[in-house]
């Protein structure tokens, strides 16, 4: 009876901590090794305070990526465009376009 207590608290205690043991065991990737595969790409301007967010939290991840100033750069605009831009900060990760700032998109794209 005791050994099937603690096999079920085992269970129960790896389940809860998958996200870690797969991180730790190197079974998932990291945001860093992710990106590598899915360009993280940051439409923003020098001015927007939620720009400057997403900058902070990226660079805090580790999370490699490409900015364009919508505003100073022309390739930046048009990629921005075609995206269909209609806000700032817009990301893209891969094929992922996330609008606003949103730490979570982000993440849940390089998942």
């Amino acid at each position: 009876m005791g050994k099937r207590i603690f096999v079920l608290l085992a269970v129960l205690a790896a389940w809860q901590n998958w996200e870690r043991i797969e991180t730790f065991t190197g079974l998932k990737p990291t945001l860093q090794e992710a990106a590598a595969n899915a360009p993280v790409v940051l439409y923003a301007t020098a001015w927007c305070g939620y720009c400057a967010k997403t900058r902070t939290f990226l660079a805090e991840q580790g999370i490699p990526y490409t900015e364009f100033d919508i505003e100073k750069s022309a390739e930046g605009r048009r990629a921005y465009d075609a995206l269909n831009g209609q806000g700032i900060p817009l990301v893209t990760v891969g094929d992922t376009v996330i609008r606003g700032y949103s730490p979570e998109g982000i993440e849940a794209a390089l998942r």
